[in-house]
């Protein structure tokens, strides 16, 4: 089978190839692994900023919603202090009426 020292180098070629064929595909397949787990980060990532963003924009409008009611119930407040201040202010009249007689 070993003739000469070409047919051993033939075979210690051979098995280095094979060795080197080996370590190059493990080698891409451990960096495919990592890169599909980087993309699994990444997806996740963007999964959990599009959360924060939603709830970003629901409390941006819960406050917009609860300005414009503050304006709303401030108005009211506001009336609701006239009719107590016209109300005391006639019964105020009154009374200075009733002391007079």
């Amino acid at each position: 089978m070993l003739d000469t020292s070409k047919d051993f180098l033939n075979i210690v070629i051979a098995v280095s190839i094979f060795g080197l064929a080996m370590f190059i595909s493990w080698s891409i397949f451990y960096f495919v692994q990592i890169l599909r787990q980087i993309f699994k980060i990444i997806k996740e990532m963007r999964d959990r900023l599009h959360k924060i963003d939603e709830l970003f924009s629901a409390c941006k409008e819960k406050v917009e919603n609860s300005t414009s009611n503050l304006v709303l119930i401030s108005e009211g407040v506001k009336k609701i202090v006239e009719v107590v201040k016209d109300y005391t202010a006639k019964k105020a009249v009154k009374k200075k009426a009733k002391k007079k007689k």
